[in-house]
């Protein structure tokens, strides 16, 4: 028999990517279970687009808000991040999915308009067919098509086209976390791509560049002002993890067993996409996440 729990893992999957924030999507799924709680059975027709109606919607309406409060937000803004392994977090997803929940794809996200990034979502992630969409957002199917052509068009100009395996990755990540803790000038430039561009998120609440920066020297010196300065300033109490994050590996960075700092990225051969969140109500989650896995494992 169907109930709510069965689709919950849908529900934040779905308000996850909409919001790029699991902290909202918990929120909203719960707001979608009151709502629930207080229907009649007979006015639901089918559970499962009910609930996806409810929780898409109250996305569109977070969005509306929050794109007023991201215009005064302190520096650039990225998404939460969350653990992607060990964790039934986001439980049954199959494997072509996990790009749709990397951090580039959800920092690309953010360039479309609340109702392109329902209806790109809806239909190419989770496979929603247009006349469905069209119900749950309130337009005709014909703009949902619309829409959706509109919204892949321009995330195509702007993806990067390349699928860096998780090896790769972690090469990477090992040579970069060494040519900082190192301090390593030469080294770090190497392995940066020309034109590397790096985004620190500290919303004003942590030390982080208020702008992209941009190119070899910008984005090396950022990067060791960071780790290895660090490293040497707390000494023993710095400590560096290696989590996968958003489907990639990503550098962590602690001080004191406080979570300060998250580095991941994208790359081949060379680094192309840094982003570094500092900003600590987005590293809360992720820490909720270690402490529960370490507390599952004591017991």
């Amino acid at each position: 028999m169907e109930d709510f729990e069965t689709y919950r893992p849908l529900l934040l999957s779905i308000a996850y990517r909409m919001t790029g924030s699991m902290s909202e999507a918990e929120d909203i799924v719960q707001e979608a279970y009151l709502r629930f709680s207080t229907t009649s059975g007979h006015e639901i027709r089918s559970l499962k687009s009910y609930l996806s109606t409810t929780v898409t919607r109250l996305c569109l309406d977070y969005l509306k808000s929050a794109r007023v409060e991201r215009e005064h937000y302190i520096g650039p803004w990225l998404p939460e991040p969350i653990l992607t392994v060990d964790t039934n977090l986001l439980p049954g997803e199959a494997p072509e999915l996990r790009e749709s929940i990397s951090m580039a794809f959800l920092v690309l996200l953010e360039t479309l308009t609340p109702p392109e990034r329902a209806v790109f979502l809806l239909h190419e992630v989770f496979d929603y067919s247009f006349p469905e969409i069209a119900e749950i957002i309130g337009k005709s199917a014909t703009n949902c098509r619309q829409i959706f052509h509109r919204a892949k068009g321009h995330l195509a100009e702007q993806r990067l086209r390349f699928d860096p395996s998780s090896v790769q990755q972690q090469q990477l990540l090992t040579r970069f976390l060494a040519a900082c803790q190192s301090g390593d000038l030469a080294a770090l430039t190497e392995m940066l791509a020309q034109d590397v561009t790096a985004w620190a998120d500290g919303g004003g609440k942590a030390t982080a560049a208020l702008r992209p920066l941009l190119g070899l020297d910008a984005v090396a010196r950022y990067c060791l002002g960071i780790l290895y300065k660090s490293s040497n300033r707390y000494a023993d109490s710095f400590t560096t993890t290696v989590e996968e994050v958003n489907g990639s590996p990503a550098l962590l960075v602690w001080i004191e067993k406080r979570l300060v700092s998250l580095f991941t990225f994208v790359g081949r051969e060379k680094l192309q996409w840094i982003w570094i969140i500092r900003n600590p109500e987005k590293l809360a989650f992720i820490q909720r996440q270690l402490a529960t896995r370490q507390n599952h494992a004591v017991s």
